[in-house]
């Protein structure tokens, strides 16, 4: 009976890991496919890049504004609740997209669509501590960090010849509604979830202890440094692709799937890379920067994709800029789940990111603003290079040992 029981909680803690993967894939479906039809839209309603600019810092500021609450939401509704009603807003968001006619009416459906969004990651995160046990967790969290780029090499591979054939509304309209998809798997295979030793699914969110303690800011200060090269790359590349080397909007999906297949590996890599380091004696705090070092490094081949004049050598380039962010990513989010304890990780995960969408924002206008005065790409580039480097500094200077939190 023991065994048969233990079998039973494997194959619902892998339903769950699998449910959290195809939603955070699904999220990144719906927010890429505005980036991959620029140029159809921007043809057809007459947008300039400054335009274009502002309908991304539209989504950034909104998600901004909405993480501001989503700990709370996470943490007061519980992980099932909370997760459900998101993917169900964001997914009504991405289809109203069809009909809008207006820049402002896009920037309605992106600020709706953004803050659907904004649940995904710190519930998912909530997710992994309440029902993951430590040693399954960090794996799980890079199988999970992968799932955005799944989507985002499926989606330019899939979403610009369907809108050629069916026209950029179908796009929208059949995107969005996958979500309503992942809802009947969610509602059915988390009926029986329960947390792992006495946390519990809902608590009170402490803000006074939340903000008084170096380990939210630690993490806030890291997403902000680095999150900001991810939504640089999921913006503007498929423009960088146009613009750099002249490719139609047929063309410019492959070199994007191949940029985010190595961001996928980057993910996949960090998940194993941190236990293997631990299996090899270091210590958590020893492992976690290690594994940060080695990612944050690759980085630096990122701005070279400026100097090449093949787009293959370039999006290989931009891909190891991605597969360094990604394993970084990976390790920052499983530094919180290790070191903030359980109750209040949702809210810590949602104030970092507030500060990696807000510098989302400022990269994301910094690059309207030097395409549109002949600065061209290199004042992102060179943020991007630097960025990881900055972001283990700073960690280091806030918690100089990290140590393991109690839930």
């Amino acid at each position: 009976m023991g065994d048969r029981t233990e079998v039973a909680g494997q194959r619902v803690m892998t339903m769950l890991v699998a449910l959290l993967f195809v939603g955070n894939a699904l999220n990144y479906v719906d927010r890429q496919v505005l980036a991959l039809l620029k140029p159809t839209l921007q043809a057809e309603f007459h947008w300039g890049d400054a335009d274009y600019a502002h309908l991304g810092s539209a989504f950034q500021i909104a998600a901004a504004g909405a993480l501001l609450f989503v700990g709370w939401f996470v943490d007061r509704l519980g992980v099932r609740m909370a997760y459900g009603l998101a993917v169900a807003t964001w997914s009504m968001a991405g289809m109203a997209h069809a009909l809008a006619a207006t820049v402002q009416q896009f920037v309605a459906a992106r600020i709706v669509l953004a803050a659907g969004e904004s649940v995904s990651t710190p519930a998912g995160l909530k997710a992994a501590t309440l029902y993951l046990p430590a040693r399954r967790r960090n794996m799980a969290i890079g199988l999970v960090n992968t799932a955005p780029n799944i989507g985002a090499i499926l989606t330019p591979i899939l979403i610009p010849p369907f809108a050629l054939a069916f026209g950029w509304k179908a796009a929208f309209v059949v995107t969005g509604s996958l979500g309503f998809l992942w809802l009947i798997g969610w509602a059915v295979a988390t009926r029986d979830l329960k947390p792992l030793g006495n946390v519990p699914e809902r608590a009170r969110v402490e803000w006074g202890v939340l903000l008084g303690d170096r380990r939210t800011w630690t993490v806030i200060g890291a997403k902000a440094l680095t999150d900001c090269v991810w939504w640089f790359v999921l913006f503007w590349m498929p423009d960088f692709f146009n613009r750099q080397f002249a490719m139609g909007q047929g063309a410019i999906g492959l070199p994007i799937a191949i940029i985010f297949s190595l961001a996928a590996l980057g993910a996949m890599t960090s998940g194993g890379f941190y236990p293997l380091l631990l299996a090899r004696g270091f210590s958590v705090n020893g492992a976690r920067k290690t594994s940060m070092l080695f990612y944050a490094l690759v980085v630096l081949a990122m701005p070279l994709a400026l100097m090449v004049s093949s787009p293959w050598a370039a999006a290989v380039l931009i891909g190891l800029g991605l597969f360094a962010h990604q394993g970084f990513s990976t390790n920052i989010l499983g530094m919180t789940t290790d070191i903030v304890p359980a109750v209040r990780v949702a809210s810590v995960i949602a104030l970092g990111a507030v500060a990696g969408n807000l510098s989302g924002t400022g990269i994301i206008e910094l690059a309207g603003w030097s395409l549109g005065n002949g600065h061209g790409y290199v004042p992102m580039f060179a943020i991007c290079g630097g960025a990881y480097l900055a972001a283990l500094a700073f960690i280091q200077i806030m918690l100089p040992r990290l140590d393991l939190a109690n839930v």
